[in-house]
């Protein structure tokens, strides 16, 4: 389950996001998002697997994010080229 979720993570384009839900769903996991959750926490592949680019289906970040918090996972989003609203969540209408 876990290799199929990084497989997906790793295929997002730079610029872009998407929901843990629909890495789950893509994954062919459905109703799965708290388990990418976990795997991405777990990512042994950080150098191929863009785990930043996956957020909160309301586009809010992680708190939690594994790779320096959720400040970083912001910095490394906005480098490239993702827009946030004034209340901090990616702004999906500008993607």
């Amino acid at each position: 389950m876990f290799d199929e979720f990084y497989k997906v993570v790793s295929q997002i384009p730079r610029g872009q996001v998407m929901t843990y839900g629909q890495v789950a769903l893509v994954a062919g996991y459905p109703r799965c998002a708290r388990q990418v959750g976990y795997a991405l926490h777990k990512n042994p592949y950080p150098e191929t697997t863009p785990c930043h680019r996956v957020v909160f289906k309301d586009g809010s970040l992680s708190k939690a994010f594994a790779f320096g918090g959720e400040s970083r996972q912001r910095q490394l989003l906005e480098a490239e080229g993702v827009t946030f609203t004034s209340d901090g969540k990616v702004d999906f209408h500008a993607l």
